[in-house]
Parts: structure tokens; C-alpha cells; sequence
């Protein structure tokens, strides 16, 4: 059985994110951060949870906060070994509990991306594509919910 839970992520978590980011920067529906300087710089922006799973760390879900009104989820990744469990749906609707408040949440991700209908299921909208959205070549597509 799953005990999903959100553990707050602080700098010395960097290595433990970039491995995170390593286990689907192989696909193509995900723009990985690798780089230690950039994920240094996603840490002074955003908000970063880990997902663990029974007190193992299986994935990170991160946000931030535009303004009072808007919220950007800027990256969820659950390790390929651990998909398939539940584990994503868990882990976003703690983070949607969290961000309850907010009027408009949105996201980008790739529209072959297996997690579009998780997403969906929350009451995501698609909005807009755009082609070549992070210069990779690759679509991706904005999905935003609002209340």
C-alpha cells in the first residue's frame, strides 16, 4: 500500500532532484534539469516538494507562485520504477489541496505526456499548444485550471 507524502525540499536536496530529473531525461515528453546551476536556480524560485513513498523519496513536484491569484506547476516526476502506482495522482492532489486557494493554476507539458489525462482528471483544460516551446523541437502544450 502507498503512504504518499510531500517532504519540503531545501538545497541540500539538489542531488537527490537532479536524480530525480535523470530518470526521464531520456524521454521526450519531459524537458529534464540536469545541471546543478540551473537547478539551483529552480530552487530560489519555486516551491519544491519530494514525493515519498513509504519514507523512500520516488519523485518531486514543484510550483510557483505568480501572484496571489496564479500558481505554475513547474515540474512533477515520479522515477519510471515507481509509475503506474498511483503515486503521481497522490502526489498532485496534495499539491492542488495545498495551492486550494488559488484561482488559476496552470502547466506546460509535452501532448504525448501519459500524465495529460491525470491532469485532465483534476479538471486541467488544454489552452494553447505551442511548437518548440523550451527550443528542444518538441510541442508542448498549457493546461490551466481555474476557479
Amino acid at each position: 500500500m502507498n503512504n504518499i507524502t510531500l517532504k519540503l525540499a531545501t538545497e541540500k536536496d539538489v542531488s537527490i532532484f537532479i536524480e530525480l530529473e535523470k530518470s526521464v531525461a531520456h524521454l521526450k515528453v519531459y524537458s529534464a534539469m540536469i545541471s546543478e546551476d540551473e537547478v539551483k536556480k529552480e530552487f530560489e524560485k519555486n516551491t519544491i516538494y519530494l514525493i515519498e513513498n513509504n519514507n523512500k523519496i520516488v519523485g518531486s513536484i514543484e510550483y510557483e507562485i505568480k501572484n496571489p491569484d496564479h500558481a505554475y506547476i513547474s515540474g512533477f516526476v515520479v522515477n519510471p520504477k515507481f509509475q503506474g502506482q498511483g503515486i503521481g495522482r497522490e502526489a498532485l492532489r496534495l499539491i492542488l489541496e495545498r495551492l486550494k486557494d488559488i484561482r488559476r493554476i496552470d502547466l506546460v507539458t509535452h501532448p504525448d505526456n501519459p500524465v495529460l489525462n491525470l491532469y485532465k482528471s483534476f479538471g486541467f483544460v488544454v489552452e494553447s499548444r505551442i511548437e518548440n516551446y523550451f527550443g528542444d523541437g518538441e510541442p508542448r502544450v498549457v493546461l490551466a485550471k481555474t476557479t
